[in-house]
C-alpha cells in the first residue's frame, strides 16, 4: 500500500490538532477528572479510532483494515499496561493530582514523535534487510519470557523499587531543582533564580520511560502488519485518550492481576510469527543456504486478531474474577 505524502500531511496535522484540543480543553485548567469526564473522552477517543479503522477498512481493503484493528488492540493493551508505571512515577515524584494531566499529555506527545522515529527506522531497516524479523522476533520471546516470569512471581512495578534513569539521575544533579511544586509551570522563579520544578523531572521521566515501551510496541505491531501508515495510526490512536483512560482506570489497575501474563503471551505470540516470516524470507546463509524455508506456515492477519483478543478478553474476566473473589473472601470470614 503507498501512502501519498498529502495523505501522511493531513494525518499528521489531525493528530497534532487533536493533541491541541487535548490541552485547552482537559489539561490547560488545572483540575483532576471526575469518572464521567474520564469516561466520556475515553469512549469518544476509542471510538474515533474504530470510525477511522473503519474508514481504511473500506478504502484500503479487508486484509489492511485487519491489520489496523489487531495493531490497535495490540498497542492499546500494551498502552494500558504502561499505565502502571505512570502511576508509579506519578506517587513517587508526589505530583498532586491537579496537575497530572499536564505531566502525562506532554509525555504522550514526546512517545509520538519518538516512536514516530522508531517506525520510520523499522521501515527502512525491513525494506533493507529481511532479516530484521528474525531479530524482532527473537526480541520480543525475549520480552514475553521476562514479563510472564515477573507475573507470575508476583513481581509488577513497585513505588519503592522505581528508580529514576541516567538521564533523570543526571538532570537532578546538574540543575537547579527545586523541591515546590509552582502549579502547571515546568520552569519557576525562586529568589530571582531560574529553577526547574518537579513537574519537568515527571515529565522527563515518562518520556524516557516511553523510550523504553517503544522498543516492545514497535516490534510488536511490525509482526502483524509491514505498512508505516498502518503502524503509526495504530500507534497514534492507542496513545489518543490514554491521558483520559488514567484516571478512568485508577484503582482499577490493580485489579488487572493476569494483564501482564496475557501481554507476555501476545507478545510471544507475535514474536514467533515474527521469527516465522523471517524464515519464510530468508536469506542469511547459514539458515537453509539462505533460501526460504517454504515448509513453514503463514500465519494470517485475521487468525492473529483472533488471538490477541481471545487472550486479552481471557485474561481481562480471569482477573475480575480473581479480584472479586479476593475482596469477598474477607467478609466471608467475618
Amino acid at each position: 500500500m503507498s501512502v501519498p505524502f498529502w495523505v501522511w500531511g493531513v494525518t499528521i496535522a489531525a493528530f497534532a490538532a487533536i493533541f491541541v484540543f487535548d490541552f485547552f480543553s482537559h489539561v490547560r485548567k488545572p483540575h483532576a477528572p471526575s469518572m464521567k469526564e474520564s469516561a466520556l473522552w475515553s469512549v469518544f477517543y476509542i471510538t474515533l479510532a474504530l470510525l477511522f479503522g473503519g474508514g481504511l477498512w473500506l478504502v484500503w481493503g479487508h486484509q489492511h483494515g485487519v491489520e489496523y484493528f489487531a495493531g490497535f488492540i495490540t498497542e492499546k493493551s500494551l498502552s494500558v499496561d504502561n499505565l502502571f508505571v505512570f502511576a508509579i512515577i506519578m506517587a513517587k515524584f508526589s505530583v498532586p493530582s491537579i496537575y497530572q494531566q499536564k505531566a502525562l499529555l506532554i509525555g504522550i506527545v514526546m512517545a509520538l514523535i519518538m516512536r514516530g522515529i522508531f517506525i520510520a527506522v523499522g521501515a527502512a531497516a525491513i525494506n533493507e534487510f529481511s532479516w530484521v524479523f528474525y531479530i524482532f522476533g527473537l526480541f520480543l520471546l525475549y520480552t514475553a519470557f521476562k514479563l510472564g516470569v515477573e507475573s507470575l512471581r508476583g513481581h509488577g512495578p513497585n513505588e519503592d523499587e522505581f528508580e529514576p534513569n541516567a538521564l533523570v539521575k543526571f538532570a537532578e544533579r546538574h540543575l537547579p531543582v527545586t523541591q515546590q511544586f509552582h502549579e502547571q509551570k515546568l520552569f519557576a522563579r525562586e529568589n530571582g533564580k531560574r529553577v526547574v520544578t518537579p513537574l519537568f523531572l515527571v515529565v522527563l521521566t515518562l518520556g524516557m520511560t516511553d523510550l523504553l515501551f517503544a522498543l516492545d510496541s514497535i516490534p510488536a505491531i511490525y509482526g502483524l502488519t509491514q505498512e508505516p501508515y498502518i503502524v503509526f495510526t495504530a500507534n497514534a490512536f492507542a496513545l489518543l485518550g490514554l491521558l483520559q483512560l488514567y484516571f478512568l482506570l485508577g484503582g482499577l489497575l490493580d485489579r488487572l492481576v493476569y494483564l501482564g501474563i496475557g501481554l507476555s503471551l501476545v507478545l510471544g505470540f507475535i514474536g514467533v510469527k515474527l521469527v516465522m516470516h523471517a524464515m519464510v524470507e530468508n536469506n542469511l546463509a547459514f539458515i537453509n543456504g539462505g533460501q526460504p524455508l517454504e515448509w513453514v506456515p503463514h500465519v494470517s492477519i485475521v487468525f492473529s486478531l483472533s488471538v490477541i483478543v481471545a487472550i486479552l478478553v481471557v485474561t481481562t474476566l480471569a482477573s475480575l474474577i480473581r479480584s472479586r473473589r479476593g475482596k469477598a473472601a474477607p467478609t466471608e470470614k467475618s
